[in-house]
């Protein structure tokens, strides 16, 4: 398992294939990378904080226990921190399994826990003024559903 929450962007494309290159005995990889929305032209940048060692310990937990209720073979995690522009990729999430159904739903429920209950504080800044993003009803859905 990796986990990295840092302020600088990262290459999509290399993480990927850094990650398939180091896993043994999976026979399928699922990966999804989120992006700043840009709010229809409306959003000038995305600043997202956290407090460093509480952040990583939250997420390495959340981490060991989708390695437990899925076979996987590996996992990653990615996170950025820091002032982020539209479209800019915020995290990435890879895991890898041997068989495909392990893989997607690990995958879909780290990315639901980073989603709702990471502790990151995400601040919209637009044309016209800034914004604390606020929890949504169908985030916690969506997590409730674990």
């Amino acid at each position: 398992m990796l986990l990295l929450v840092q302020e600088a962007a990262f290459n999509i494309g290399r993480e990927t294939e850094a990650f398939i290159a180091g896993v043994d005995g999976a026979g399928a990889v699922v990966t999804f990378t989120g992006l700043v929305r840009d709010n229809g032209g409306q959003l000038a940048a995305m600043e997202i904080e956290h407090y460093p060692g509480m952040t990583e310990r939250a997420i390495a937990a959340i981490m060991d226990e989708a390695c437990a209720r899925w076979q996987l073979a590996d996992a990653l995690v990615i996170h950025r921190h820091g002032r982020l522009g539209p479209n800019e990729p915020i995290m990435m999430v890879a895991t890898a399994a041997p068989h495909r159904a392990d893989a997607f739903a690990a995958a879909e429920f780290l990315m639901d826990y980073l989603k709702s209950r990471a502790p990151f504080w995400k601040k919209e800044i637009g044309h016209d003024g800034a914004v604390w993003v606020a929890a949504k009803a169908e985030d916690e859905a969506a997590l409730n559903r674990w």
